[in-house]
């Protein structure tokens, strides 16, 4: 340590002595100048630019593929019922389904009506309806009798509902239209009475199969007969199929047929139609129409080919609709129809001159409606018409207790009909329909009994929850027919306004009131046979 210390020493004073003598020898003219000062620093890092760039667009065309696979509509899985049970029972009370309906009044009036229905959840239904409707009139032997009775039942098994119907009817009339200042007839020589019972079945499809085909079959039987041995049988069915190509392309086809024989004392006559019912529906973009061509099979025309084609616009945001259409139709006047629209027909059984006809009728019309706000429709519709063998009732003049039926094998005819209607939802709503026939071409001097004008207008209000109040009125113009002299006459303007109201006491019971032909109006409807006056009745309808 210590022979360092001196050695370090030593060094020390080597070295200034070195240096003191280098000073010795430096220029005392020469000057140093200092150029720039040096000061060193850390240099600072980049700060990052926030700007955002647009990138440049991409102007190349991208190629795509895509896999879809097939769709598979069909599944062997069906949905879960829903189970709120959370939500607790349903407390809400269903209105009483049931009724019986009782009253009378002036004209011997008797009127009963009775609904009972029953259903079990969703498996079937049921439901039976009577009525009766009994009057006499002021004129002797004016008197009628109106029973009837419909009962069906809806089975629904899987995806189908099976339903079978049966209906029943006794409908008894007097021929009073005769001149009793001439003739003295008991009431047993003048009473008719049609009696009828039809059955019917049904299938239908309640969901879509896997074709997506709809079908609704129909077959049943039909017996009617009146007091006279006259009897009528048909055999009626109707099979319809339809499938839906997607929401707006619709196509039916399918079969329907009638086979009647009807029966007098010593003859009998078949009236016959087998018809096959292709038909192409179509709507979209406010478009809608329909096209079908029936072929026909009769007992009275060569093969028909009976159109059925219509075409409809709705503009756009409005309520307006304009349509035109083509459409054929074969009606049978069947015993029951006849008699049904004029029950003061001739008796076949002593009729020789009777013969069974088929009806054509065709019609190509173009029709307007419209709607105006929310609760005002108006509608209007010009036809023109073609009717081959149009059936019309000819009074018999010799004592005007019976009509004749008579065909005029060919008719033309233009009408015009007009409807117009407000309506603030189920609380009022009142109406009118009319239509004005001219008719053209035809083989006698009129249409016997075929009313030229038909207006009926209706109203119904409720002003109260627990009040109901209905009205009607009808005006039958243009009626023409033969007298005793076999001259024709006009019949009077038919006019016939009535009312009713039902009150609702309790929910259980409730009273009711009408009145018919409140102005007392003894219009002929059918020449000689004078109508009801007056006609009020009432009584209760209870409810279970």
């Amino acid at each position: 340590m210590r022979r360092s210390i001196v050695v370090s020493s030593l060094m020390v004073l080597a070295l200034h002595a070195s240096a003191q003598q280098r000073s010795d020898t430096t220029l005392k003219s020469t000057t140093i100048e200092v150029l720039q000062s040096y000061k060193p620093e850390v240099k600072q890092a980049p700060k990052p630019d926030f700007k955002p760039d647009v990138p440049p667009r991409d102007t190349s065309r991208p190629a795509f593929k895509y896999d879809v696979p097939q769709q598979a509509l069909s599944y062997t899985y069906s949905s879960l019922p829903l189970r709120p049970l959370a939500l607790g029972k349903d407390s809400t009370k269903l209105p009483f389904q049931n009724y019986l309906k009782l009253g009378g009044g002036n004209l011997s009036t008797i009127c009963a009506d009775a609904g009972i229905g029953y259903s079990k959840e969703n498996n079937y239904e049921t439901s039976l309806h009577l009525h009766h409707l009994s009057q006499n009139g002021n004129i002797k032997n004016q008197k009628i009798a109106l029973s009837g009775i419909e009962t069906e039942g809806t089975l629904h098994s899987g995806d189908h509902a099976l339903r079978l119907s049966l209906e029943g009817m006794r409908n008894q009339y007097h021929f009073y239209g005769y001149n009793h200042a001439l003739l003295e007839l008991g009431a047993d020589s003048v009473k008719q009475t049609y009696t009828g019972v039809r059955a019917a079945f049904d299938v239908k499809n309640e969901r879509v199969n896997k074709l997506g085909i709809n079908y609704h079959p129909k077959i049943g039987i039909d017996y009617y007969t009146d007091a006279n041995q006259v009897s009528e049988r048909t055999l009626f069915f109707d099979v319809p199929f339809s499938k839906n190509f997607d929401t707006s392309l619709t196509l039916s086809v399918g079969v329907r047929g009638a086979f009647t024989t009807l029966s007098g004392v010593s003859r009998e006559w078949t009236n016959n139609t087998f018809q096959f019912t292709p038909q192409l529906s179509f709507q979209k973009n406010g478009f809608s129409g329909r096209a079908g061509l029936y072929p026909t099979l009769s007992n009275f025309y060569d093969l028909l080919f009976l159109p059925d084609i219509e075409a409809a616009y709705r503009f756009a945001s409005t309520q307006f609709t304009i349509s035109a259409g083509w459409k054929a139709d074969l009606r049978q006047n069947t015993f029951r129809q006849l008699t049904t629209y004029n029950p003061y027909l001739f008796p076949l059984s002593t009729h020789p001159s009777f013969s069974v006809r088929q009806t054509r009728t065709e019609e190509i019309f173009g029709k307007l409606s419209t709607g105006i706000g929310n609760h005002f429709t108006v509608s209007g519709k010009l036809s023109w018409w073609q009717l081959k063998h149009l059936p019309m009732f000819l009074n018999n003049t010799h004592d005007r207790k019976n009509f004749y039926l008579v065909y005029d094998s060919l008719v033309n005819a233009i009408s015009f009909e007009a409807s117009i209607r407000y309506q603030v939802a189920n609380r009022f709503s009142i109406g009118a329909t009319g239509v004005y026939t001219s008719f053209g071409q035809k083989t006698f001097s009129r249409v016997w009994h075929e009313p030229g004008m038909r207006i009926k207008a209706d109203l119904m209000l409720h002003p109260i929850p627990d009040l109901t109040i209905t009205a009607y009125a009808i005006v039958l113009d243009q009626i023409y027919a033969l007298n005793e002299l076999n001259q024709e006459v006009k019949l009077s303007t038919a006019l016939d306004a009535g009312a009713g109201a039902e009150y609702q006491f309790i929910p259980r019971l409730s009273a009711f009131i009408n009145v018919n032909n409140v102005f007392n109006n003894r219009y002929q409807r059918w020449y000689g046979y004078e109508t009801f006056g007056i006609n009020v009745f009432g009584g209760l309808r209870f409810k279970f």
